[in-house]
């Protein structure tokens, strides 16, 4: 019997296992990655909190969160009906929109570790399947689509978990640039702070699009990672 997505309400125990998750603790070695922000400091790209907030907008809402956040809600749905030769399409569809090697890396490596975590501690389930499936055809599963996978699973409404995904790809760009700039904690959390809106409009514009129609144009975030394959001190993966 599959659930209705209408009928979901965010509950306690699915409230704290995706914070668990999207927590910096969890072990995906998020923050070893900067998804090109490395380089746009060194090119002089991003050197303060309006330049950061502008960059991060752009990732949310023409880069890799706008692909992101239409994998997560097609995996969380397909999860939520069940439909497990959907999420394997939707995994393959994964790979195609990965402009750079270390883009594909920060997707893959990141959702690698989130199968092999949650299938540790709560147990195989549908991500665990999924992961299985997608390894029988030579391929590594996508972060986002695990995580919508997960999110379902748990019965967290696809809105707050998308939200909630968001929020993390976000702070952890910020994260990187008070590192890099460097930035004061308080110009991160003010960034952070005028993401809000971003990331709000990032969900809804998610909600509402079909995955046939996904598309991004961050020419200059896919340029970046190319030059940080070959920048010459990093501190990122990406």
């Amino acid at each position: 019997m599959t659930t209705n997505a209408d009928d979901l309400q965010l509950n306690p125990a699915g409230l704290m296992r995706l914070m668990t998750w999207l927590s910096p603790s969890f072990p995906v070695g998020a923050y070893t990655y900067s998804h090109g922000v490395e380089y746009a400091v060194e090119d002089g790209r991003v050197g303060s909190a309006e330049t950061l907030i502008n960059w991060v907008e752009g990732v949310l809402e023409f880069g890799a969160g706008r692909i992101d956040a239409v994998l997560f809600c097609a995996a969380w749905r397909a999860a939520l009906a069940g439909d497990e030769d959907a999420l394997f399409d939707i995994g393959v569809e994964a790979d195609c929109w990965r402009g750079t090697s270390e883009m594909a890396l920060e997707a893959t490596a990141q959702g690698r570790a989130f199968v092999s975590t949650t299938g540790k501690v709560w147990g195989d389930g549908i991500v665990t399947r999924w992961a299985g499936a997608m390894r029988s055809d030579d391929r590594l599963p996508s972060y986002p689509v695990a995580v919508g996978i997960a999110a379902a699973e748990a019965k967290v409404p696809l809105r707050d978990a998308l939200t909630a995904y968001l929020h993390a790809m976000a702070a952890n760009l910020v994260s990187s640039a008070v590192r890099l700039v460097p930035l004061g904690q308080t110009d991160g959390v003010r960034s952070l702070s005028s993401l809000d809106r971003g990331v709000c409009i990032a969900v809804d514009h998610a909600m509402k699009t079909d995955l046939a129609d996904l598309g991004a144009a961050a020419p200059m975030v896919d340029w970046t990672s190319m030059k940080h394959e070959t920048q010459y001190t990093r501190l990122f993966r990406s």
